[in-house]
């Protein structure tokens, strides 16, 4: 690969690690098409100079440190990381929902709010899946921050979403991506010619964001270099080739991801549910297995501190909400996002995770690969940048 982080796979990061972040690539690639005001935080301005029409692609899943091993089964993949590849830092949690949001943004989660694949609902006991949500809470108020595809829209640039159709109009859709016309696409090959379709349409400067999601799910169900996983490698690598292939001369293609994975093995699973040690004081719990937000009853943090520190031991850190923010990964977290994080927060080291296997959906307990922490192999992404 053209760079390397140089750091093994489960070394814990910080936030003031590597250059670039994925929060830079949509500001870089309007600075790209003239965007007034845009930072280009990438330095892609002098390499593209002449583009007017930018297609981002994030591939589900496709972490730095899984590139070796997709290379195999996914040749154009592995000949553009051998020579176009650099190394991008997700954000923390390393999680869906949160890396689309702060791609989407260009800014970091504590500013943008969306922090964590679960979090609760200040004031209430409901946790929102942001994977799930519709309409309530309003993603136009939980997520504040104008999208860098409004701020494209809003100068000219002609901005196009392309995600599988059952995506339109979702909360986490809304929350990253309002100001783009959106294509429901369902599959590789459709996903390849509605950006494509998109990218062709008009002369102006044009703007098109795609998104693939099967990489990432067979990871979770199968586990990473499974034989499935690697079928969905190849069709990534077939989605690519087509892009590629058809871009206009005028075009750059911009790919990277939102996390990467590691398969959990069994003797390292905590399970909340069934240890009472890890219920008690609890009034509910959000994140996901890799790092975990406790909200607890008054006056019951050292308590659950005490608790979860003595059973997980050096299987993950057991801190405060204010010692986890003073980290520094979530970014500046104004007042009204604060309760969104719980009480205390567990960030799983190694390959342990903290399951739940009666509170959350039944399969979340079943799943082979998860992410979400802060090691290297989770936060680390890459961009692949290629002209047309």
């Amino acid at each position: 690969m053209s760079e390397s982080p140089g750091v093994a796979p489960l070394t814990v990061l910080g936030p003031d690690h590597g250059g670039g972040r994925l929060a830079d690539v949509l500001p870089s690639a309007l600075a790209v098409l003239g965007v007034p005001g845009s930072a280009d935080p990438l330095g892609l301005v002098p390499a593209l100079a002449g583009v007017r029409r930018v297609a981002v692609l994030l591939v589900d899943g496709l972490g730095w440190y899984q590139l070796p091993t997709a290379a195999p089964y996914a040749p154009t993949l592995a000949g553009l990381a051998a020579t176009v590849a650099r190394p991008l830092i997700a954000g923390f949690p390393s999680t869906t929902p949160t890396s689309l949001v702060s791609l989407g943004t260009g800014v970091a989660p504590g500013a943008h709010g969306v922090l964590g694949f679960t979090v609760r609902v200040p004031g209430t006991d409901r946790v929102l899946t942001h994977t799930d949500w519709a309409a309530d809470p309003s993603p136009l108020t939980w997520q504040p921050v104008t999208t860098q595809l409004e701020r494209a829209r809003a100068a000219g640039v002609a901005v196009t979403v392309v995600s599988r159709p059952e995506f339109g109009g979702s909360g986490l859709t809304v929350a990253a991506n309002r100001g783009g016309d959106f294509r429901g696409a369902a599959g590789g090959e459709a996903v390849a010619a509605a950006m494509l379709a998109a990218l062709a349409t008009g002369g102006g400067p044009t703007l098109v964001s795609g998104y693939h999601a099967d990489l990432d799910r067979y990871g979770h169900v199968y586990g990473v270099d499974s034989e499935p996983w690697r079928v969905a490698a190849t069709e990534v690598d077939t989605l690519l080739a087509r892009l590629v292939d058809g871009l206009p001369p005028d075009a750059a293609l911009l790919v990277t991801a939102d996390h990467g994975q590691l398969d959990v093995p069994a003797a390292h699973r905590f399970d909340l549910d069934t240890d009472p040690r890890l219920r008690t004081g609890l009034r509910l719990v959000a994140g996901e297995a890799r790092v975990r937000y406790l909200h607890v009853k008054p006056g019951a943090v050292d308590d659950v501190l005490a608790a979860w520190s003595e059973v997980l031991g050096d299987a993950a850190r057991v801190r405060t909400r204010d010692e986890a923010v003073a980290t520094g990964w979530f970014g500046p977290v104004p007042e009204e996002h604060l309760g969104r994080i719980g009480d205390v927060v567990v960030t799983c080291n190694d390959t342990y995770a903290v399951m739940a296997s009666r509170t959350e959906r039944p399969m979340a307990s079943k799943l082979v690969a998860y992410h979400g922490s802060d090691t290297a192999a989770e936060l680390t992404v890459p961009l692949l940048v290629v002209r047309g």
